[in-house]
């Protein structure tokens, strides 16, 4: 039996590579492209890409469009992670506690897992009001602007902090946050066990993350409530007791992930 290997380059499948670059490439296009910009983006030949395409189109992981002209991806990848069994339990168990939260504290809230260099929501529940702040699941947030991504990023050692950073792509509207200021952010974060902030992405808008911890402290997921203050007469719980509620929340949420780790 072969060992394993540190080389990337030994063991080559170039037909899956391609595969991948034109999955990668159109991931980032909500537009889809056509065959003639994905062959110039990828710099193959027509036919490797031609081929390659109606193949992920048979597989029903890229759609054609009506015109046949452009490509973009799917659903099923999105189908397919979540199929994953360690979300899917971290889900299922995150749900019935965040819909709690949820009554009691009449915010939303979301749900988040590190992804390639961002956050991917995973989940989301709605306040039981007739007006709540929505962030669906599938959406990818920015990892270094957002509560959820500070949180994720304070939770995690020297090493892994600095691997996340390297692959972390700003997504669109990113705030700029300069090495120190954020160094500083991560510090408040491991101080205090959660993150509260004025959104930087919406006005009237109070983040509240607080991580889901694994076994050895690192964050497995976060969870984010957009606290938004009503001005009406009715009278809802303060931000204090909507951050009780959120620790408390993902106190619980720790437990059951360990639990679910062991089992």
């Amino acid at each position: 039996m072969d060992k394993p290997t540190d080389d990337p380059e030994r063991y080559r499948a170039p037909a899956l590579d391609k595969g991948l670059d034109i999955l990668e490439l159109l991931a980032d296009q909500p537009d889809g492209l056509t065959r003639g910009e994905i062959v110039k983006a990828l710099d193959r030949g027509p036919s490797e890409i031609y081929r390659m395409l109606e193949r992920l189109v048979a597989r029903r992981y890229v759609l054609r469009s009506p015109a046949g002209d452009r490509y973009s991806m799917s659903l099923k990848m999105f189908d397919l992670a979540h199929r994953y069994p360690p979300t899917h339990r971290l889900v299922a168990q995150a749900l019935p506690v965040m819909d709690r939260y949820a009554k009691e504290a009449e915010q939303a809230c979301h749900l988040g897992v590190y992804d390639r260099g961002n956050v991917q929501i995973v989940a989301q529940v709605n306040n039981p009001s007739a007006i709540s702040m929505t962030v669906r699941p599938g959406t990818r947030v920015n990892l270094l602007d957002t509560g959820s991504g500070q949180v994720l990023l304070a939770c995690e050692s020297d090493a892994r902090r600095k691997q996340m950073l390297a692959e972390h792509v700003a997504l669109d509207g990113e705030v700029l946050i300069p090495p120190d200021e954020l160094e500083h952010m991560l510090e408040a974060v491991r101080a205090t066990g959660y993150r509260q902030r004025e959104s930087l992405q919406y006005f009237g808008v109070i983040d509240i993350s607080c991580p889901i911890l694994g076994p050895y402290g690192h964050a497995l997921a976060v969870l984010t409530t957009p606290y938004i203050r009503r001005i009406d007469r009715h009278a809802i719980p303060s931000l204090d007791r909507a951050r009780e509620l959120m620790l408390q929340a993902a106190r619980d949420l720790s437990l059951l992930a360990n639990a679910a780790q062991s089992a």
